[in-house]
């Protein structure tokens, strides 16, 4: 049997295909007919018909903005001297600090203040700064050694800076206070006695305070109690305050701060001075 060919009976089942080909196109031919008379005159007496209902949208719900952080200066006990209560007052007052913890470094007094995000006080402590006075980097310090900064050179820094958690050369946990001028917070080290450093900071005077080469040296129960968990995990913020200018010349905001401060209201007064 070539391809193609109808089998032996296939005539026959040929004329059957073709009657009922015929009689189906007929079929399909009328229906077609019929749906085309009831389309014209069917819908006549009909109103138009309503429109296939369209399934609501789901409905937008706004997120709920953010709750905003409630801010209250809080010195607690502490008696903090009047630049460092303007510019805590100023900082938490105006969300200088937005919703990072922050610190501040009174230069002239050598002491450091760590503040919750929302302005509570969470310790204060004696600290080294840099062995010169003086409130501006020297340019390209970052990049020098050690070995070659020189004695007039060692300055901390003052401004605001927004610090954040890392590691030195040495692999050392710091604070990095200013990056570009290797300047960071970080435990005091008592490498070599005749500097003294761990005497320097038991003193009640700040005089003999400076020693270091612009580095922050703070206790070591203090940064790893204090400093670490507070401004050690994440970005923060660190006022430095100046010691020869004015502290209008890095925070004018600040010290045109009115006097009286948000402070919380808690069963402790709270004794700082404005």
């Amino acid at each position: 049997m070539r391809f193609g060919s109808p089998p032996k009976d296939g005539v026959a089942a040929a004329k059957r295909h073709d009657i009922l080909v015929g009689l189906g196109q007929g079929t399909a031919v009328a229906a077609v007919a019929l749906a085309l008379l009831y389309a014209f005159f069917g819908t006549g007496n009909r109103r138009h018909a309503a429109p296939v209902p369209v399934p609501p949208t789901a409905a937008v719900v706004a997120a709920a903005p953010a709750a905003a952080l409630e801010r209250r200066l809080d010195f607690g006990d502490v008696k903090a001297p009047a630049d460092v209560t303007h510019v805590a007052a100023w900082a938490v007052r105006e969300a200088d600090n937005d919703s990072r913890p922050f610190a501040i470094v009174d230069k002239r007094r050598a002491q450091v203040y760590v503040f919750a995000a929302r302005g509570r006080l969470i310790g204060t402590s004696p600290v080294l700064l840099g062995y010169a006075a003086g409130d501006q980097t020297v340019a390209g310090i970052g990049n020098k050694a050690i070995a070659d900064i020189k004695p007039h050179e060692r300055t901390t820094p003052a401004g605001r800076f927004e610090s954040a958690p890392g590691r030195n050369s040495l692999g050392h946990d710091v604070v990095w206070v200013d990056y570009d001028a290797a300047v960071s917070m970080h435990r005091v080290r008592a490498t070599n006695p005749k500097e003294r450093r761990l005497e320097r900071l038991a003193t009640p005077t700040a005089a003999d305070n400076r020693i270091s080469w612009g580095c922050i040296n703070v206790p070591v129960a203090f940064f790893d109690e204090t400093v670490w968990p507070q401004i050690g995990q994440g970005r923060g913020i660190v006022y430095v305050l100046p010691e020869r200018e004015p502290l209008t010349a890095f925070f004018p905001a600040a010290a045109a701060a009115p006097q009286v401060l948000a402070q919380a209201s808690t069963g402790k007064s709270n004794n700082a001075k404005p």
